[in-house]
């Protein structure tokens, strides 16, 4: 990706625990929820490898569009499944497939030569992820104490912070593209 090498080693890392903790939760979740598990540590391990400042040595972009691509389908089959958060998971991926194949146009990974993308699709996607955060970060608000255990490690806020922090990590990606 593009920007400071610290922000690129900080978005691989977060999404690099997304991805691990979501293959954990693929592994020791409910039956029903292992496949959107799996779509979610894809997408978590996916964007960190394209994240990492690797300069020169970085897959070739065309890797990580057919990668997102592949994602995407999963998410519509998903989708069609009746599985929640599809849809986003679907646009998150397509994003992924734009900025893999933006990447030549701006530079590479590192050198930074230009803007790449198309200004109107990046500006609606930043605004979509924005959205999206700001709309998912309210589930992490603390509810009123009530008397039972803590929730599961497979808990809707669990998914629900994966989801915020693979969001907020595809604004900064294209607020750098």
């Amino acid at each position: 990706m593009h920007g400071p090498e610290p922000l690129g080693w900080l978005m691989a890392g977060l999404c690099a625990l997304v991805g691990g903790y979501c293959l954990f939760a693929m592994g020791r979740g409910a039956p029903r929820r292992r496949p959107v598990a799996g779509l979610q540590a894809l997408m978590g391990l996916g964007m960190a490898a394209m994240a990492v400042p690797a300069g020169d040595a970085a897959p070739p972009p065309a890797v990580f569009a057919v990668l997102f691509t592949a994602a995407a389908l999963w998410a519509a089959a998903l989708r069609r499944a009746g599985a929640r958060h599809r849809a986003h998971h679907g646009l998150e991926a397509a994003a992924m497939v734009y900025m893999s194949l933006a990447m030549p146009a701006a530079g590479g990974h590192q050198h930074g030569t230009g803007a790449g993308g198309v200004p109107l699709l990046t500006v609606l996607l930043l605004a979509y992820f924005a959205g999206y955060a700001l709309a998912g970060a309210r589930h992490l608000l603390p509810a009123p104490a009530a008397g039972g255990p803590p929730p599961a490690r497979d808990s809707p806020e669990v998914g629900a912070a994966c989801r915020l922090a693979l969001a907020l990590v595809m604004f900064t990606m294209l607020l750098t593209l």
